[in-house]
């Protein structure tokens, strides 16, 4: 393959996680914004609830995508998946930064803001699953994990895009400009990622379908290897859940709890992901010269044990500490993003590689990550402790601890 064409599967692979991911922080960074424009006027903690029960939809509706998206990349061809995956996103991006608000149309505005979620929920479901396979598979041999991490980096950059995006427009507006309209900014400007992605991806429609096909690969995986989807689900737990809590629903946690500014907000959510990149490709370097396993275990180590310490720290509005804490989800999630992928799609056979891994994912990141600001809101507002959402990180790095265990590196072996 020649220096032209793995340059465009580099960027086919990561550009849809960029754009997935900067699609969904800047819903969660601008929750506050968003819950004023689209839900009744009550008190602050019930447009958060409502705000994030509709996140969470959208995460709900992922599984569904999954399954359809899998089968597309395991019968007819990674690139065809990722094309239509990318081309679903456009449509209910566009759509929310158009959006009139409940004072103009009423209910209809929560119901269509559903609505457009489901919509988003389905395009996305198995782009994240379905581009990491499509890396690692064209990546030269010794180089699987750091292809893996490069396309996990798209996770960070989309955030990082998103926070800056936010940054911008919480600086040079005034707040109730940037509740009146500028929240919308960002959501436009996703166009110009998504058209860019969809071109990339296009390009490639020529490379060959995968050489093992199974005539079924759902009915395969639910017949044969269930026990396989629930280990990648635990694989993937801490990162999704971790990623929730200390990367979007921490927006809307500082500032409620800690009284941070929206704009100093998005500055420590801007450096933790510009952070999270080298982070992400130094472990994916180091994983194909050591292996994944240890590496793996050490990041989830990390997180069992040190997931309550770092919210405290940044529950004091102190600069220090919330950029302490921060810094150690950076290390444990960066270790997470740059590594995880390359153990999961060595370990799970081709013909069903696309998807497993997407429903294995999309448990992970739909159903429980999608649940977690949802989740971490109603625990701090029912038990009254504003660490409530570390225990969420705390138990999900003890399931991926469990998952990872029972796990075999076979990086010397494929």
């Amino acid at each position: 393959m020649d220096a032209s064409r793995r340059r465009r599967i580099v960027a086919a692979g990561t550009i849809g996680n960029i754009l997935e991911w900067y699609d969904f922080s800047i819903y969660g960074f601008f929750a506050v914004q968003i819950g004023a424009t689209f839900f009744p006027s009550e008190d602050p903690i019930s447009q958060a609830l409502s705000v994030f029960s509709v996140f969470a939809v959208g995460y709900l509706a992922r599984p569904l995508g999954a399954i359809i998206i899998g089968h597309i990349g395991d019968r007819h061809g990674r690139p065809l998946a990722l094309t239509v995956s990318i081309a679903g996103m456009i449509v209910p991006t566009i759509g929310m930064g158009l959006l009139p608000g409940y004072a103009s149309i009423g209910i209809a505005a929560p119901i269509l803001l559903t609505v457009l979620r489901l919509i988003q929920g389905l395009a996305v479901g198995g782009e994240s699953a379905i581009a990491n396979v499509f890396m690692i598979e064209h990546a030269p041999t010794g180089r699987r994990a750091l292809a893996g991490a490069i396309c996990g980096a798209g996770y960070a950059v989309g955030i990082q895009l998103a926070s800056m995006a936010a940054l911008a427009c919480a600086s040079l507006m005034s707040p109730a400009e940037l509740q009146a309209w500028g929240w919308r900014i960002p959501f436009w400007l996703s166009l110009i990622i998504a058209l860019s992605g969809f071109y990339i991806r296009y390009a490639l429609k020529d490379l060959p379908p995968p050489a093992n096909q199974h005539p079924s690969p759902l009915a395969e995986v639910l017949r044969h290897h269930p026990g396989l989807v629930l280990r990648i689900a635990g694989l993937s737990l801490f990162a999704a859940v971790g990623f929730q809590a200390a990367f979007i629903y921490i927006a809307e946690w500082l500032q409620r709890v800690g009284g941070v500014s929206p704009a100093d907000t998005f500055k420590v959510t801007s450096l933790s992901m510009l952070a999270v990149t080298p982070v992400s490709l130094f472990f994916g370097w180091l994983a194909d010269h050591t292996g994944r396993r240890t590496l793996l275990m050490a990041s989830a180590a990390v997180g069992v044990l040190g997931a309550v310490p770092f919210y405290m720290l940044m529950q004091h509005n102190t600069a220090a500490g919330i950029l302490l804490g921060q810094a150690g989800f950076v290390l444990a999630l960066g270790l997470q993003f740059g590594v995880q992928g390359a153990l999961m799609v060595e370990s799970t056979p081709e013909p069903i590689r696309c998807t497993a891994l997407a429903i294995g994912n999309n448990i992970a990141w739909s159903i429980v990550g999608g649940l977690t600001p949802l989740a971490a809101t109603w625990l701090s507002w029912r038990t009254g402790n504003d660490l409530a959402p570390a225990w969420l990180v705390v138990a999900a790095a003890a399931i991926t601890l469990v998952a990872l265990y029972v796990t075999k590196d076979t990086f010397k072996k494929v």
